[in-house]
């Protein structure tokens, strides 16, 4: 049996496989985020006792030796441990917005695209940077108790193995890892004000580390790796490896992700170049704020369940009979492909004729235009997988197919944990067969009438996109 660990933001989860990469058990467990004037935080102890419980229970349900285990989670955020890995204050959350006003400034003085220009890496506010630099400002006593900044897997690794603290190049890749050599860039720290903090930087594994389980939730010495977080490990989960092809995460957010071989840090600073254990090798990632998140307001704002979403797509049209929407619903405005802390959504085409399946059908095309917007900054030239939970709905993944004028392998199931293991086993050197563990579960195809009717649409969804922009600015 091999396991694999996904702590998520909200959902702590745990599968077990078989050789072959047959799911054999799934527990889950879910994980509070603390909300109050900007801040979110998560509780360490809680997030650790989640991953306790759901190991105890998928091993003790799939009979047989845990052969290795492989371990991702959420990125960013600040994890503050001690040398123990127990916190030292709550951690920080990738959705924390308490620091947006030093990244407007940081916009504003040149030094969020300087930092760009050298790590790859275009910052927001729940990143490590601006988080570490705000409680800098506001909670010094907080880093000076602290042994390490982690980010949420290496807090859990550490806890499971008694190892020393570290992390692996795919998480130190925002902001401070420099993608060339992958070691920090002492001069990025710098330019953040943290070069008197330089010590709380987690030592670089590479690749990723590995050690031995203590007895909590695995049997001791149960071989675990720590890595990569969980972005990374979708794309190894779903098979994405060669140059030029990609990964869309349709889930709260979107995440776009295309393999690459080349380092490119010119253009317009947006999203980052996660380095992977693979030297030479990177993903250009662009995490988009716009998501799932955006139809989930439209369904509760009409009263509309989730169930209903397959039927009301049927009844309205390519188009939704006019109705447009610039899916920006993000408070923080948007991070990928362009960076616009300001811009909100949209509606337009709106009238008393309107329905509720124009609606919908409106909110899942834009957000297939802001996918598509994504990946083509991204470089995708390839084959494009697709999972997360809006995989779930047959009709929006041929509406996603159309729009985006690709096929789409679909891969379902526990794809994170599953690229845990695939890297685990890399790792040790145990012999699992990627192509089978990474096998679509389907392939959907685009209508061809329907592609071209939307390549037109994604062109004026551009034209709208650039005047809200400008709006934004104003």
């Amino acid at each position: 049996m091999y396991v694999g660990i996904d702590v998520g933001t909200s959902m702590v989860k745990a599968a077990a496989f078989d050789g072959t990469g047959r799911e054999l058990a799934v527990s889950s467990r879910p994980v509070d985020l603390k909300l109050h004037g900007g801040f979110v935080e998560q509780d360490m102890e809680e997030v650790y006792g989640a991953v306790v419980a759901v190991l105890d229970e998928v091993t003790g349900r799939v009979p047989g030796p845990v052969e290795l285990a492989g371990l991702t989670g959420q990125g960013d955020g600040v994890w503050l441990v001690d040398g123990e890995g127990r916190p030292v204050r709550a951690a920080a959350s990738w959705m924390d917005g308490r620091a947006h006003e030093l990244v407007d400034r940081w916009l504003a003085d040149g030094t969020f695209e300087t930092v760009f220009r050298r790590t790859g890496s275009a910052m927001f506010p729940g990143c490590p940077g601006p988080l570490l630099a705000w409680l800098d400002s506001n909670e010094p006593k907080a880093l000076d108790a602290a042994k390490a900044a982690l980010y949420c897997k290496d807090m859990v690794f550490q806890r499971l193995t008694g190892a020393g603290p570290a992390t692996d190049v795919s998480d130190a890749s925002m902001p401070f890892l420099d993608p060339r050599t992958r070691t920090y860039d002492n001069r990025v720290v710098e330019l953040l004000g943290l070069t008197h903090r330089r010590g709380l930087l987690a030592p670089v594994s590479d690749p990723v580390a590995t050690a031995g389980a203590r007895g909590e939730g695995l049997p001791s010495g149960t071989r675990i790796a720590n890595g990569p977080y969980d972005l990374p490990a979708c794309a190894l989960g779903a098979g994405v490896t060669a140059p030029g092809d990609g990964l869309l995460i349709v889930g709260t957010c979107l995440a776009s992700l295309v393999a690459t071989t080349e380092l490119d840090l010119t253009g317009e600073p947006a999203g980052l170049y996660i380095s992977t254990d693979r030297p030479g090798y990177w993903l250009r990632a662009m995490p988009a704020m716009v998501g799932t998140a955006a139809l989930d307001w439209v369904l509760s704002t009409t009263g509309v369940r989730h169930d209903e979403v397959d039927g009301l797509l049927a009844q309205s049209p390519p188009g939704a009979n006019g109705v447009r929407v610039l899916p920006y619903f993000a408070p923080s405005g948007e991070r990928a492909p362009f960076v616009e802390p300001r811009l909100r959504a949209e509606l337009t085409g709106v009238s008393l004729e309107s329905t509720r399946g124009d609606l919908v059908r409106a909110t899942c095309e834009g957000i297939g235009y802001a996918a598509r917007h994504c990946l083509e900054a991204a470089g995708l030239t390839g084959n494009l997988a697709v999972c997360g939970g809006g995989t779930r709905s047959p009709a929006w993944m041929r509406l996603l197919a159309d729009v985006l004028g690709r096929p789409l392998r679909v891969v379902e199931g526990e794809v994170g944990a599953r690229g845990a293991v695939l890297a685990a086993a890399e790792r040790y050197g145990v012999p699992l067969d990627a192509r089978v563990w990474t096998r679509p579960t389907q392939v959907v195809e685009p209508d061809r009438s329907r592609a071209a009717y939307y390549t037109k649409g994604y062109e004026e969804h551009l034209v709208r996109l650039a005047r809200a922009r400008v709006r934004a600015r104003s």
